[in-house]
């Protein structure tokens, strides 16, 4: 809305929409116990990205998908009345197109107003000409073609006038909100929120047309605000609720039963606004929102060659017109009214025109004819909001602070902001895009914003402080504020950059109006206070009526000897300590109003310092999630560096962090981050973050970490990253190699597991003589991915999982055996085939490809390095070794009769049948809780990784739970689940397994969870909590014997399995599980999926052929098989055999 139409709003306080919100999200925070800080808060705020858990009333993930898609905006402009100011708020539209909250496609226009006082209609006219005038040259066109407006949606938000409680207006008005779910951090400003509003709430559903949005308001509109378009044609105003007393201020619709606008009404009568007024006594308000169907819209572009109407347009200007001031909802939209007649309309006036503006009255009217020419039979329909807010942000003080604050808050709002000492924040404050270094109290009401102060600083009750920095924080040392309001300013005084700072009182008005105050008292109390003079402040030929606080010259912008700082205004609030001297200072400065000091307001410099300020907090804030260890992603912070153009600041904290980490976990997790640094860099291209990460020219760097030289291995990270940074190719493989390095110490936490791998000495087996292990495959019903390194000691795991027999046979295994002959014989195949190839290692050399996991037997290598057997590191040669320890060599065979990638938890309990056969060929006996970590260590000197609920599962007989809590070493316990009587026999009828035929690619899926864990997205936190919290009711389900409800924990699981790890589910699984659906209480895809086995809980017992049949009935299912499955009760068993030949 124009300035004029809100005139005398500032004398009155209005509760802005998200006081009513924040006392029912206070109750709901406490009831859901969630603590997201300020997300909901305003409930037009919508987050339309990743979901997480939400308090209620704010949007959440169902709400977006019920919610319709954006509006694809054609063009956006975005009017500003100084030119100066156009390329400024230009970089403005295209950062926010960067941050994902404009469509990319989308052409963005910043554009100033042909001349200061156009009004709203006549900045929209010729925003209108503008766009239409890009879109004619985008097209081929000469000449400006209303042809380019059939298929474009277009939105004009309108800058408006001065703010005096922010130098960028109250379009960049900063709000104390935060966005979660943006994929780009950023503070929120007012714009950002009105961006949302008309792209998710109020554009969805309208056609090709034109809105125009001001943005000196603030408005709720919930999801779906119901407005029709059915049969629309003309144009239509958005109106939200609003009481009766509010609106004797303001603007009103009158309409018929239809919609159809009869009138508007601005300051009306008592009578005329209660003729508004709606069944629930609320009236519906003008709220700054309107818009033109493409053929209002033609009629309206086509007044741009219409004297006087072309004097709105630059065009006009630019011809030599006389300027027209124009309103758009009481020129523009009025003529359009049903009520309305002629004659009373080209008489009226609009509210911005004031008393002093008669002279033009004539040539007003010609404008006014001219539109109801054009638009007179235009239809103007009313869409009405009655669950929406509107609120005017007025000029009082006391009403900004009261939005910015939030009474029924028991704390602080902090957004976006770091404070050491939250404790002296005040219930009921605000701090928005600070940096708070020790002790700085604020007072109940106060906010900050864009401040970086040292304590001590104390600020009391009712103030609002903004733009001060280290430097100028001093003044504030000993001094306690009240009801007042200090900024710090950037100008430009001929050229040159400056700071100004002004102080005004919380209770002073900014109307012209009335006797006035300043700081809070008469202008006579002031002047006797302080020494100042009314001729210090007006010229002696300025009237009475003229001399208020806009006029007076109050501010020092420049002194002939030093800087400028607060103490040039503070001093009034204690002018007699000083006995004259800051009063003589003050006289001796340069100084201009309020209102001489607008067009100075170097706005460039002002966005350029809050966005540094941003980033400076930003950089404590990521230290501080990572030191923390907490579970906040910094992808968004990431995302805003690297499009804002500062990644080298938060890669050297990164480092720093790493490089001084205690925790291997909290430097595993800064290498991620720099990680992503560096792919997010690459702006998606450059290949995939996956891939291999053993270059030669970063072993280095991997040397020292694998040395655990902390430090010199991250600075040598460092080093080497910055030959990488030229394209986006090299910053994808340098990701890679800091997920490398992140593997080697995740793989340094993990092998902590060895303080619980312990053996007993027993005589060995005689030579020749073999010691044969065998195991069941193991299905996991629940849990599973929370006992992957490192969710299994960061957030802790519990997975529940059954050993199983696969069509009656335990189906993998291993035998060992002592040979004379100083030498070890590895094999790998089937246990009966004599044809099995085998590997013979004659020295040290023969076992240096042990970390290769596809290398020749490397599991096997990594078997004899692991049980102590054999050290590669030795000076001693293999023979020496072999025959000084046992008088000869060992022959390893193992085998698997389950395909590769089935998903039954093959290599890890495979690896465990091997060391428990090795060791007990070599004298030693190895229990199955230090066996399950012993294969944890084996994993990870092989380089696989992995998790430990295979080897759980398998080595453990029946059902059991592993649990693993989140700290180290890395602990392992193992729970066995009581079932009731018969249950397991019941079960074995019930459950198959179905071999899809896919081949499933864990390690990809691996490192694709490993990179989101550490990233903290918030579904991927949110899902690991629920797997931890699953396993525990699968349990009770178990204990309880019920198949139903073992069935639900199925599907449970598989759907977090897939939240876990998108991509999980081949099309041709999908398929396959939607045949089997009506058969079974539930299924999934063993271990992490994207393949191997498929087992199934049928709702009848012995369906193994009934299945077969079904799917043999349906296509393309590819190369299946259904398997019978019963729980194994026996788990690892190791037999002692005679010997035989070799193999």
């Amino acid at each position: 809305m124009e300035e004029g139409v809100t005139k005398g709003i500032a004398r009155r306080r209005f509760f802005w929409v998200w006081k009513v919100v924040v006392a029912t999200r206070i109750y709901t925070c406490v009831k859901s116990s969630l603590n997201y800080q300020f997300q909901g808060k305003i409930n037009f705020l919508r987050c339309s990205h990743t979901p997480v858990s939400l308090p209620q009333g704010t949007p959440s993930s169902l709400a977006r998908m019920a919610q319709p898609k954006g509006v694809d905006w054609t063009v956006v402009i975005l009017t500003c009345q100084y030119k100066d100011n156009v390329q400024v708020f230009q970089r403005e539209l295209e950062v926010r197109q960067k941050r994902e909250q404009i469509p990319a496609g989308t052409l963005l226009l910043a554009v100033e107003d042909p001349e200061m006082r156009v009004g709203s209609g006549g900045a929209t006219l010729n925003a209108l000409l503008v766009a239409a005038e890009h879109l004619s040259a985008r097209a081929g066109f000469t000449v400006v073609t209303s042809d380019v407006l059939h298929s474009a949606r277009i939105l004009i938000l309108h800058m408006g006038r001065d703010f005096p409680f922010d130098d960028c207006g109250r379009a960049f008005t900063c709000l104390p909100v935060e966005n979660p779910q943006a994929p780009v951090e950023a503070v929120v400003c007012n714009l950002d929120c009105l961006l949302d509003t008309m792209s998710h709430r109020l554009g969805p559903g309208s056609p090709p047309g034109v809105w125009v949005c001001s943005t000196d308001m603030l408005l709720s509109v919930p999801p779906n605000p119901g407005i029709s378009w059915d049969n629309f044609r003309g144009a239509k105003v958005i109106a939200l609720p609003g009481n009766p007393a509010y609106a004797r201020n303001h603007g009103v619709y009158l309409t018929d039963s239809q919609g159809f606008v009869l009138d508007i009404y601005y300051q009306g009568t008592e009578a005329e606004i209660q003729r508004c007024a709606r069944p629930d006594g609320r009236v519906p308000l003008v709220s700054g929102i309107a818009f033109f169907s493409v053929e209002t819209a033609e009629h309206l572009l086509a007044t741009h060659v219409s004297p006087p109407l072309d004097a709105c347009t630059y065009m006009g200007l630019d011809s030599g017109a006389r300027p027209v001031q124009l309103s758009l909802f009481f020129d523009i939209l009025l003529c359009m009214a049903r009520n309305v007649n002629r004659e009373d309309f080209l008489v009226g006036q609009p509210p911005e025109m004031g008393q002093g503006d008669m002279d033009i009255g004539s040539y007003l009217q010609g404008a006014r004819a001219e539109l109801w020419r054009e638009l007179r039979d235009q239809p103007l329909t009313m869409a009405y909001v009655p669950d929406g807010s509107y609120s005017y942000m007025t000029s009082s003080a006391s009403e900004f602070l009261h939005s910015l604050t939030f009474p029924g808050a028991p704390r602080a709002q902090v957004v976006h902001s770091q404070v050491e000492e939250p404790q002296l924040l005040g219930a009921k404050s605000s701090v928005v895009s600070c940096l708070l270094e020790g002790p700085v109290q604020l007072g109940p009401g106060s906010v900050l914003q864009h401040c970086h102060l040292q304590g001590p600083v104390h600020i009391g009750t009712g103030c609002l402080v903004s733009g001060l920095d280290t430097a100028q924080c001093k003044a504030l040392h000993g001094l306690e504020l009240h009801d007042l309001v200090l900024q710090g300013h950037h100008v430009r005084l001929h050229g040159a950059p400056s700071r100004v700072f002004t102080l005004v009182g919380r209770l002073d008005s900014w109307e012209r109006q009335g006797t006035g105050t300043y700081l809070n008292m008469s202008w006579s109390e002031f002047f006797q206070k302080t020494g100042v003079r009314d001729w210090d402040l007006w010229d002696p030929d300025t009237p009475p009526a003229e001399r208020c606080l806009l006029s007076a010259r109050l501010f020092p912008v420049l002194h002939p000897l030093r800087a400028l700082g607060p103490r040039d205004m503070l001093w009034m609030l204690d002018p007699q300590e000083d006995r004259g001297k800051a009063l003589r200072a003050w006289r001796a400065c340069w100084r201009l109003s309020w209102e001489q000091l607008q067009p100075c307001l170097d706005r460039a410099a002002t966005l350029a310092s809050r966005r540094d300020l941003f980033f400076r907090q930003a950089l404590h804030k990521a230290r501080r999630v990572l030191e923390a260890r907490q579970d906040l992603s910094l992808c968004p912070l990431i995302r805003a560096a690297v499009r804002e153009g500062c990644p080298g600041p938060l890669l050297a904290t990164l480092d720093q962090v790493a490089a001084g980490a205690e925790d291997p976990g909290v430097a595993a997790r800064a290498l991620a981050c720099v990680a992503d640094v560096l792919g997010c860099m690459a702006e998606g291209q450059g290949g995939l973050r996956s891939g291999p990460a053993a270059n030669p020219e970063w072993m280095q760097p991997f040397s020292y970490l694998e040395c655990g030289d902390l430090a010199a291995g991250v600075q040598a990270l460092a080093q080497e990253r910055d030959k990488w940074l030229s394209r986006p190719a090299l910053l994808v493989r340098a990701a890679r190699h800091y997920e490398g390095a992140g593997q080697i110490l995740i793989r340094q936490a993990v092998m902590s597991a060895q303080h619980f791998v312990s053996m007993e000495p027993v005589e060995p087996p005689a030579p020749g003589r073999w010691v044969v292990a065998e195991c069941p495959a193991r299905v996991d019903f629940s849990g599973g991915w929370s006992d992957t390194p490192p969710l299994a000691y960061e957030l802790g795991g519990a997975v529940l999982g059954l050993a199983v027999r696969v069509d009656g046979r335990r189906p993998i295994g291993a035998r060992a055996r002592r040979i004379p002959e100083p030498e070890l014989w590895l094999a790998v195949g089937p246990q009966q085939d004599k044809m099995t190839m085998k590997t013979v290692c004659r020295n040290l050399d023969d076992l240096q490809d042990y970390c290769q996991p596809h290398a020749p037997g490397a599991l096997l290598k990594a078997t004899f390095i692991c049980a102590g057997i054999v050290h590669v590191g030795s000076k001693l040669s293999l023979k020496e070794q072999l025959l000084h320890t046992f008088g000869g060599g060992f022959e390893l065979h193992t085998w698997s009769e389950l395909p590769h990638g089935s998903g039954l938890g093959t290599s890890s309990i495979l690896a465990g049948a091997a060391l428990a056969a090795l060791q007990r060929a070599a004298g030693r006996v190895v229990g199955t809780e230090a066996l399950i970590h012993a294969v944890l260590h084996l994993e990870q000197v092989l380089t696989t990784g992995g998790g430990w609920q295979d080897q759980v599962g398998g080595l453990v007989p029946g059902i059991k739970v592993g649990r693993s809590r989140a700290q180290l070493p890395l602990k392992v316990e193992v729970e066995e689940i009581t079932v009731p009587e018969g249950f397991l026999r019941k079960l074995n009828d019930h459950l198959l397994l179905v071999y899809t035929g896919k081949t499933r690619l864990a390690r990809n899926l691996l490192q694709d969870v490993l990179r989101s864990w550490y990233a903290r997205l918030p579904a991927v936190v949110q899902n690991a909590h629920s797997l931890v919290r699953h396993t525990e009711e699968c349990a009770k389900a178990f204990r309880q014997g019920s198949l139903p409800l073992l069935g639900q924990c199925l599907t449970t699981y598989w759907e977090q399995k897939k939240l876990m790890a998108p991509g999980c589910e081949p099309l041709a699984v999908r398929r396959m599980m939607d045949v089997l659906a009506p058969h079974v209480h539930g299924q999934s895809l063993a271990g992490a999926g994207g393949g191997g086995f498929l087992y199934l809980l049928t709702k009848e017992p012995q369906q193994k052929e009934a299945l077969e049949a079904v799917l043999a009935k349906t296509e393309g299912l590819g190369n299946y098989s259904v398997h019978l499955v019963e729980v194994d009760t026996q788990g690892l068993s190791l037999q002692l055999l005679g010997s035989e030949t070799s193999t």
